[in-house]
Order: C-alpha cells, then sequence, then structure tokens
C-alpha cells in the first residue's frame, strides 16, 4: 500500500506558503509506514521544531488501475476519508531551498493520520464535500472539495500515468489554507460534512 499526495491544490494555501501556482498537479509519496496507527498518539518528530498540521480528504483506491481516464476514475474508488499530511515545516524548507526532495519531512513515522471511511455514496457530489480540523476546540481550517485546483477523478487519472494504482492505496487530495504549528499536548479533530472522523492527542 502506497500513500499517494497532492500538494498545492487549494489556491490560497498556495497564497499563504507563497508558493508558485502549478501547472499540473505536484505529487510525492509517503511510505505505509508513516501511517499513524489507529489509537496511538502522535508524537513530534525530535529533528523538527515546527510540524504543522494539513487537513486532507482522502480516497481509498479498490482496484488496480494504470493510466485511468478521468470519465472512468469513479469507478476506482467507493470510500472517502479524512487525514492529516504532517509535515515537518522547517526541515521541508531546508530540502527545498536546496532542490532535494521532500521525504524526509514527509514521510516520517506517523505523518500521515487516516481518518474513518464514508461510502461515497453518501455525498450528493464528491466535488462538493465540506471539511475541516480543530485544534483544541477552536477551528483552524476549513475547506471544501469544490476548491480544488484538480478534483479527485483528474488526480486518479493524472497519478495513475505515473504509478499504477493498487487496491488499498490512498490518495491524499491536499489541503486548504490555514496549516500551523502542532505543540505537545494539542489536541486535533476533524471533520467531514458534520461528522469527525478522527481525533488526535499531540506529544
Amino acid at each position: 500500500m502506497k500513500l499517494i499526495c497532492i500538494g498545492r491544490n487549494y489556491a490560497a494555501h498556495i497564497d499563504e506558503l507563497k508558493n508558485e501556482r502549478p501547472e499540473e498537479p505536484v505529487v510525492f509519496i509517503k511510505p505505509d509506514s508513516a501511517v499513524l496507527p489507529k489509537e496511538q498518539d502522535f508524537y513530534i518528530p525530535e529533528f523538527s521544531n515546527d510540524v504543522h498540521y494539513e487537513v486532507e480528504v482522502l480516497v481509498k483506491i479498490k482496484k488496480v488501475g494504470k493510466h485511468v481516464a478521468k470519465q472512468f476514475a469513479h469507478k476506482y474508488y467507493d470510500e472517502i476519508g479524512l487525514g492529516i499530511d504532517f509535515t515537518a515545516r522547517d526541515l521541508q524548507s531546508k530540502l527545498k531551498e536546496k532542490g532535494l526532495p521532500w521525504e524526509k519531512a514527509k514521510g516520517f513515522d506517523g505523518a500521515a493520520v487516516v481518518g474513518k471511511w464514508v461510502s461515497k455514496n453518501k455525498f450528493k457530489n464528491v466535488d462538493d464535500i465540506s471539511f475541516s480540523l480543530h485544534k483544541n476546540g477552536e477551528k483552524v481550517q476549513d475547506g471544501n472539495t469544490s476548491l480544488m485546483l484538480w478534483k479527485i477523478d483528474e488526480l486518479i487519472a493524472h497519478v495513475s500515468t505515473y504509478f499504477m494504482l493498487k487496491k488499498g492505496d490512498i490518495l491524499f487530495t491536499g489541503t486548504p489554507a490555514g496549516v500551523g504549528k502542532v505543540s505537545p499536548n494539542d489536541y486535533l479533530s476533524g471533520m467531514l460534512e458534520g461528522e469527525q472522523l478522527f481525533e488526535i492527542n499531540v506529544r
């Protein structure tokens, strides 16, 4: 199982990090060891003093696919979820300055929170799903999949051009604006259309 992640898929988030708007999806991979085990706390790694939360809508791939056409992409997933792409921002900035890959900053152990899964049939339109992240009871990120630069089916078509999709793969579709630093004793909870799909304690 692999975690296929999309960066810079919401215009407001691109602006807050002062990044350039990409001409095509920014894609990176997290290893399966990055998945935070269920009901385990998130421990801030010793090598970073600036770990950020990034809430994202997730898509679970249900079958093998390669070069999937956009019009058939909906056949490759039945479940939608919510998660966090934890990012060691200080380390990522150093790596970006040197033109190096981001894996150390994005793929460390526990850097991927995967919440509960929901049937996509629960939604009238997967391109119009509201979601949010709350930190210590305060809403810090508020997004809707309608604001994606590239929608879910477009992303599946794009990434399957480069990577064979396999059953159980998870697509992280990008984060909206509002990312920020986590500190010990923070409590994070993620909501998808009003339903809580995960809660995490930070240590």
